[in-house]
């Protein structure tokens, strides 16, 4: 049987589900019928070089409004390939109020002429106010948006964006129902407020000096990850599970979260933290499963200090939940001082430690290093696995090789436990 010989509705329900602008094009022109057909598609895509080679010199904008208009209900469209405010002021008019899913490659960052626009890009969004998905690259958000709110809007993703205060925080405003945001490789912000009473999944990545202070309401929170802020308040989090606080530019002065009792797993990394706030951190998540801690250092200003002492029996009764642990260099340099282990109570036990991956930067206190590793294992009755990573370690030739080969004969004796990266 031949595709030609299929019924209509057949066929119609064949060519819905091709959605790539070239391939629908071509089907346009094998047959009357293929072509009355298209109008059942409800997804069209625009990739990057989709019009290459238009034909009779047309451009995206002309190219991409016959495709809509030829479309009797379209859902999703999403468009890669360069585009007018003009072109998707058109496009959107036509097929605005039927779409729930739009994303788009802006492509404004670098146009000053984008600031003088009117209607810019971002305000011809506006048209599309059922969306349940909107996803943006590449865009600048320096002017409040010419928006009403976006009630059905669920997911809102910004990838590339140079943002303004007022706008960003206005554009947040407009959809109050999201359940998941993402923020993510965005400069220029430097101060955030979210209140999303349905928030369960949040991503926010800005760059630049690393500064931005954020504060979130979100009371059904459950994931968030936060890179490149400095102040962070969080008062709602009974539902948080997975938590990432990270500043690669600057420095965690301040987090204020409210209790973490759901909490699973957390992650802290950066350059420094000011000691309160990485005690108050560890604090707030005794509960925690799975933590990962990579922290350079500590201080409250500019100079660069070392992790205080941190008992190791202490820690870990302060954390009996712990089934995983990923400690980088100076964290781990914190467990092992030589007052850490001095008192150890014969019932003490790590409960649940089941992983432990530790990487070592220095033959410092090789001595105490190696009796923490011990003591992972003897008082760890569950652990099951220890990988030892050792970086390139700073030191004297001699002290850094009689330290690697003490790892060495250590995981020699706990081979079915221990192996070395």
């Amino acid at each position: 049987m031949s595709i030609e010989s299929l019924p209509d509705v057949i066929l119609q329900y064949i060519l819905s589900h091709i959605s790539n602008g070239r391939d629908v094009a071509y089907c346009n022109c094998v047959s009357k019928r293929w072509k009355n057909s298209l109008g059942y598609i409800r997804s069209l895509c625009f990739t990057r070089n989709a019009f290459d080679n238009p034909p009779n010199d047309e451009d995206s904008d002309i190219i991409v409004r016959r495709m809509v208009s030829a479309v009797e209900r379209l859902e999703e469209l999403i468009v890669f390939c360069p585009f007018s405010p003009s072109g998707l002021a058109s496009w959107l008019a036509l097929a605005g109020p039927s779409l729930s899913y739009l994303e788009l490659r802006m492509d404004n960052l670098g146009d000053n002429a984008v600031v003088h626009e009117s209607p810019s890009k971002l305000d011809c969004i506006g048209a599309a106010m059922n969306l349940e998905i909107l996803k943006l690259w590449g865009v600048l958000i320096e002017r409040i948006p010419k928006w009403d709110e976006f009630h059905n809007l669920k997911i809102l993703e910004v990838v590339g964006a140079r943002l303004e205060d007022a706008a960003v925080n206005a554009v947040i405003r407009s959809c109050p129902n999201l359940t998941k945001l993402l923020l993510l490789g965005c400069e220029g912000v430097q101060s955030i407020t979210i209140d999303l009473p349905f928030l369960e999944d949040c991503r926010l990545d800005f760059y630049g000096l690393g500064n931005c202070s954020l504060s979130l309401i979100a009371p059904k929170i459950e994931s968030l990850e936060v890179q490149g802020c400095s102040w962070i308040r969080v008062p709602e989090t009974k539902h948080l599970k997975k938590l990432s606080i990270s500043n690669s530019a600057g420095r965690v002065y301040m987090i204020d979260f409210g209790k973490l009792t759901a909490l699973e797993t957390l992650s802290m990394r950066g350059i420094q933290w000011c000691w309160d706030a990485i005690c108050k951190m560890l604090r707030l998540a005794s509960d925690v499963k799975h933590l990962f801690m990579k922290v350079e250092f500590t201080g409250d200003y500019d100079a660069l200090q070392p992790f205080a002492e941190i008992d190791f029996v202490d820690f870990f009764n302060s954390h009996p939940k712990l089934l995983k642990f990923d400690i980088h260099g100076a964290m781990f340099a914190a467990l092992c001082q030589k007052n850490s282990l001095k008192h150890v109570d014969s019932d003490f036990v790590i409960p649940c430690l089941e992983e432990v991956l530790i990487t070592v930067r220095s033959p410092l206190n090789a001595e105490q290093k190696m009796s923490t590793l011990e003591s992972l294992l003897k008082y760890g009755k569950n652990l099951r696995t220890m990988v030892i990573k050792i970086l390139q370690m700073k030191g004297s030739h001699n002290s850094a090789d009689d330290f690697f080969d003490e790892i060495c004969r250590f995981r020699y004796m706990h081979r079915e436990i221990i192996r070395i990266e």
